[in-house]
């Protein structure tokens, strides 16, 4: 199947991340606001991804990622969205983290990998701003 996937405009977000794992109940706290964060309560475990700095001590941390956001806003409905994102990174070798909200997706990458990632997603006719 061939999807048609609009250019996407990706923005890369300034904070560096943490991706935590907390035992499953834990309660989390808000991180500042204006901060992306996401926050998963799962049978077997709590995560939490916040800027690194908001990383409770008492957590398993998976430290130093970058966030792209994808900057437009799409129906359900529409197919390929983070298809269009998460191939061209997966063929540059690069591995992911990454999540939706209602509105839009986040892809995460170590940030040894944002130069290239940034380049990946260009080359595959995306728009990736700073």
């Amino acid at each position: 199947m061939v999807w048609i996937v609009p250019t996407l405009t990706l923005s890369l977000l300034a904070d560096v991340y943490a991706v935590c794992r907390l035992p499953a109940g834990t309660p989390a706290g808000s991180p500042k606001p204006g901060a992306f964060s996401l926050l998963v309560q799962a049978v077997e475990e709590t995560t939490l991804v916040c800027p690194l700095q908001q990383a409770p001590s008492d957590a398993e941390i998976d430290a130093g990622w970058r966030c792209f956001r994808i900057m437009q806003n799409f129906d359900f409905s529409v197919p390929g969205i983070l298809a269009s994102v998460l191939e061209p990174l997966a063929k540059a070798g690069i591995g992911i983290f990454a999540t939706s909200t209602f509105s839009t997706d986040y892809v995460l990458v170590k940030e040894q990998d944002a130069a290239h990632a940034m380049a990946a997603l260009r080359s595959a006719g995306h728009q990736v701003d700073l």
